[in-house]
């Protein structure tokens, strides 16, 4: 009788990168275009490369079988909290829990270094209504502009308090 074998599942990890290597500079610009073509120009707060090379940043992608489908990281800020930043998948990958599997890492790294909370900024239009449901299912809610926002009616503010999530 033949043995039956078990499909293989795509292998699935998220690494520590730079924003300039070669795989990571191209979702950052994929990223780019995407919100430069959804929000004006003065509303669109996504960091480029060197931005996401400071010290106050910690750079991830998210591989499957090698290939680079999505990115995230978080920014350290002055009252021991982070902000998520460049949360992208490509849009071949989204629906595939890719972005969701990011967050998870992010929410854990975040923990693990003792961060009191996390913020965001994410857009208000129905473009981003996804990532907006998403961040609420984990328990983000909405909240003021932080750091150096301001209001913008291009722009969500949402907020985790670390503390008492579960």
């Amino acid at each position: 009788m033949p043995r039956l074998t078990e499909p293989k599942m795509p292998e699935t990890v998220i690494v520590s990168a730079r924003p300039s290597d070669p795989d990571a500079a191209i979702l950052i610009r994929r990223h780019l275009d995407q919100m430069a073509a959804q929000s004006p120009e003065e509303s669109c707060h996504a960091l480029d490369g060197s931005g996401l090379e400071g010290p106050d940043v910690q750079f991830f992608l998210l591989r499957r079988d090698g290939l680079a489908i999505g990115m995230g990281a978080l920014k350290r800020l002055a009252d021991n909290t982070r902000e998520l930043k460049s949360m992208h998948t490509l849009s071949e990958a989204r629906g595939s829990g890719a972005g969701r599997a990011i967050l998870e890492y992010l929410l854990k790294l975040a923990r693990q270094e003792s961060a009191s909370g996390i913020y965001l900024e994410t857009g208000s239009t129905p473009e981003f209504l996804p990532a907006r449901k998403l961040y609420e299912s984990y328990g983000f809610s909405e909240c003021p502009p932080f750091g150096d926002y301001s209001e913008d009616p291009w722009s969500v503010f949402m907020h985790l308090d670390l503390q008492a999530a579960p």
